[in-house]
C-alpha cells in the first residue's frame, strides 16, 4: 500500500507531462497550419499567379504493379491538369520515380517533403512553386516551402475519401 501511494506523485506529473505535450503538438501543429491556410488556391486561382517556376507533384505510394495508388494518381490527374491550365510550363515530379516528358523533370531523390522542397530551390532553381498534394499534407509542404524561402502555393488533389486517413492526420500532426 506504501508503493502504491508513493508511485501517485509519479503518475500525476507523468500524466501532465503527457497532457501538456500533447498540447503543445497540436498548438504547433495549429500554428503551422494558420501560416500557410491562405496559400492554399483553388485551380483557377493558380491559374491567375504570374510566373510560376513549377508545378511540383510530391510523391505518394506506388503498387507492386508499377501503377500509382490512389494518392498519387490524384495528384497526377491535379498536376496535368494545372499544366493544361497554363500554371506553369514545368512539372517537377517528385518522389522515386514518375512520367518521363520534355517537360516533365524528375527529382528521384524526393524522398520526403522536405527534401522535395530542398531539391525544388536548390537543384531544379525553382522559387516560386504551385504544390500539388492531398490538403491534409499540403500544410506541411507549403510551411517547408515557406521556410526555405520559396514564393509557394498549393493546389489540393483530394476528389475523393482515401482509407486510412486518420493514420495519416496523426503522422501529419507528428511530422
Amino acid at each position: 500500500m506504501k508503493f502504491l501511494k508513493w508511485l501517485r506523485k509519479p503518475m500525476k506529473w507523468a500524466i501532465y507531462l503527457a497532457v501538456a505535450g500533447c498540447c503543445l503538438v497540436v498548438g504547433i501543429n495549429l500554428y503551422m497550419q494558420g501560416t500557410v491556410k491562405k496559400r492554399i488556391v483553388t485551380p483557377e486561382q493558380a491559374a491567375e499567379l504570374d510566373k510560376v517556376d513549377c508545378i511540383l507533384v510530391l510523391g505518394c505510394g506506388v503498387r507492386d504493379d508499377g501503377s500509382p495508388s490512389g494518392m498519387l494518381n490524384d495528384r497526377l490527374l491535379q498536376g496535368i491538369a494545372l499544366y493544361n491550365a497554363g500554371v506553369s510550363d514545368r512539372l517537377l515530379m517528385s518522389g522515386d520515380h514518375g512520367v518521363p516528358s520534355e517537360d516533365i523533370f524528375m527529382d528521384h531523390a524526393g524522398f520526403s517533403t522536405y527534401e522535395s522542397m530542398y531539391r525544388a530551390r536548390d537543384i531544379f532553381q525553382a522559387e516560386r512553386i504551385v504544390v500539388v498534394t492531398q490538403e491534409y499534407h499540403m500544410y506541411r509542404a507549403l510551411y517547408n516551402a515557406g521556410q526555405m524561402g520559396m514564393d509557394a502555393y498549393g493546389v489540393a488533389s483530394d476528389p475523393r475519401k482515401y482509407g486510412g486517413q486518420k493514420i495519416r492526420d496523426a503522422r501529419e500532426m507528428l511530422a
